[in-house]
Order: structure tokens, then C-alpha cells, then sequence
């Protein structure tokens, strides 16, 4: 009879503090503001676990609904980018507009020689330190893109030849690299 109602009240005590913390998570603060929603987005973009440098996600936030574009190099990536996205308090709607890469040995082959290319030149191997490499390598049906930040157009020029000299690309590398401290022009 003890064991009974000793289980009840562990039952009881149980369903209260699952109560509680439901009412905890909501009282967490919510991101207000689409800079805030823009922070949280590319926070779990970066840190989704299959996220690498074969991708390439980006998002345009405007009242809450967010729009995702780039491309993934499986299917998975893309629906759990998107469940993980749609998850984000303050998030009123998510718009998929990721690519699937198409699956080729061919591209897998051309990403790794890029990334060789690229990654093993002195000035430019600073990129691929860290947990995500600050160049992404798309490769899709044998044409190259190369996006994310570098310090200088130096390095923007040189991760371009490199890549451009890496061999099976078919057409000139599309050069998307961002340049954090441009050279000023003369004039």
C-alpha cells in the first residue's frame, strides 16, 4: 500500500516539474528582432554537425519568415536544416530554396583536388583552420563556386587561381569569396 502511494506522489511530482519546465522554456526569452532571428538561424546552420564545406547555406530574414538558399550535398542536410530552422523561436515561416547537389563521383573527386588546391598553399591554409573552413567549395555537375570570407583580394585572387589550376572543371570558377578588408583603389 506504501509502494502504491509512494509511486503517486513520484508520478505527481513528475508531471509538476515537467509542467514547470514547459512553463520555463516559455518564459525564455525569444529573439524580437530579425537580427536576433539572424544570429540563431546561422548559429544552428554553423553547428549542425553535417555542415561542411561541400555546403553552402545562406538566409534572408524579414519579419520572422526566413528564406534559405545555397546547396547541400544530400537531401538529409536540407529537411534537417529546414526542421532545425522552423524550430527557432520567433520564426513564423521558413522558405526552402536549397539546392541538392546531384550525387557524382565525378564532382566528389573535383571538390577534394579544389580543396587540396586550395587548403595546401601556404597563404591560404589559415582557411581550413577551426571547426568550419572559412572557404566553401561548391561543385555542382563539374562547375566550381567558392564562397565564404577571406582576409584580403590577394587571397580571394589566389584561392580562385588555385582552384581554376586544380584540373576537371568544366568552365571558368565562379568567385563568390567575400573579402573582409578590401584593397583600396587608386584613383
Amino acid at each position: 500500500m506504501k509502494t502504491g502511494t509512494i509511486t503517486k506522489m513520484l508520478m505527481a511530482a513528475a508531471l509538476l516539474t515537467g509542467t514547470a519546465l514547459a512553463a520555463a522554456k516559455d518564459s525564455l526569452p525569444q529573439p524580437t528582432t530579425d537580427d536576433a532571428i539572424v544570429k540563431q538561424v546561422r548559429h544552428t546552420i554553423l553547428t549542425y554537425p553535417y555542415y561542411t564545406l561541400w555546403d553552402q547555406v545562406d538566409l534572408l530574414v524579414h519579419d520572422g519568415q526566413v528564406k534559405l538558399t545555397g546547396a547541400v550535398t544530400r537531401p538529409s542536410k536540407q529537411s534537417d536544416l529546414m526542421r532545425l530552422v522552423e524550430r527557432i523561436p520567433g520564426v513564423t515561416s521558413v522558405s526552402d530554396e536549397i539546392k541538392v547537389l546531384p550525387p557524382s563521383p565525378m564532382d566528389d573527386r573535383l571538390r577534394r583536388q579544389v580543396a587540396r588546391a586550395i587548403f595546401s598553399t601556404a597563404p591560404l591554409t589559415r582557411y581550413f583552420a577551426g571547426p568550419m573552413p572559412a572557404i566553401h567549395i561548391i561543385v555542382d555537375n563539374g562547375r566550381v563556386t567558392l564562397y565564404g570570407v577571406v582576409e584580403n583580394d590577394v587571397d580571394k585572387n589566389m584561392a580562385a587561381m588555385r582552384a581554376r589550376g586544380a584540373g576537371m572543371s568544366f568552365g571558368d570558377v565562379v568567385n563568390n569569396l567575400e573579402v573582409e578588408h578590401p584593397t583600396a583603389k587608386k584613383g
